[in-house]
């Protein structure tokens, strides 16, 4: 049986490994070992970060929710219990964005909301 030599392949291998870690400091984008490496664990933050971004997202809307109802006299839990109750189905996305671009929306649910927690 012959022998089978890598070079072409291995070459291609090494060099796709070394083009994903352009940008990575020191060694870690020239050295192979080093690279997969690098490569490995900057893929791995990767896939966690675009997880954990969802959860930063939903903080930064009920913070904006939070400073825009506070503003009205309301809490961000009274006023979220007051939407429920009043049966107003947003989601806080859209609540930050209203909160943030039209007052004068947001207002109208603040007052809905308060509606709802006085007549219950």
């Amino acid at each position: 049986m012959s022998r089978i030599k890598r070079g072409v392949a291995k070459r291609r291998r090494h060099k796709r490994v070394i083009a994903q870690t352009r940008g990575h400091r020191g060694v870690r984008h020239r050295l192979l070992k080093r690279a997969r490496e690098s490569l490995i664990h900057g893929l791995h933050y990767a896939y966690v970060h675009r997880r954990d971004r969802k959860g930063q997202f939903r903080r930064l809307w009920i913070a904006r929710i939070n400073a825009a109802v506070r503003v009205h006299g309301l809490s961000y839990n009274r006023f979220i219990d007051g939407l429920h109750k009043a049966g107003v189905d947003i989601d806080r996305k859209v609540l930050a964005d209203l909160a943030v671009r039209d007052g004068n929306a947001f207002a109208r649910l603040v007052e809905t909301a308060k509606a709802a927690l006085a007549t219950q």
